[in-house]
């Protein structure tokens, strides 16, 4: 079992910034990709970004249209850590933002289904 951790999420005004981490826990895997995810009300948990972690591809990253360079995707490895820099934040990136581990080595898992393990989320609330 792995266990994911978020801290870092916050009100903050459009045009600002704001750092989201995951810390991993328990079982390691020799390669996997650690992932955000985010979920506004109403609407369907979307992809934000993915990195791989280790292994066949290591430092990969992938980013959904909507936050391409606006944020950006990072791990630390001795920590076990993953980060997501949000800058330029718009009212619309509001949203549960989910940090999730798919285990299965394919690149690059997009869907909700194509991960494995979910941390409890934590609130973004951009103001205009």
């Amino acid at each position: 079992q792995v266990q994911l951790t978020e801290s870092g999420g916050g009100l903050v005004q459009a045009g600002g910034s704001l750092r989201l981490s995951c810390a991993a826990s328990g079982r390691t895997f020799s390669s996997y990709v650690m992932g955000w995810f985010r979920q506004a009300p109403g609407k369907e948990r979307e992809f934000v970004a993915a990195i791989s972690w280790s292994g066949w591809s290591g430092g990969m990253t992938h980013y959904a249209d909507s936050v391409k360079g606006r944020f950006t995707i990072s791990k630390d490895n001795p920590k076990d850590t993953v980060y997501l820099q949000m800058n330029s934040l718009k009212p619309e990136d509001t949203a549960v933002y989910y940090c999730t581990a798919s285990v299965r080595g394919s690149w690059v898992p997009l869907r909700v289904s194509d991960y494995d393990y979910w941390g409890q989320g934590t609130q973004v609330t951009v103001s205009s």
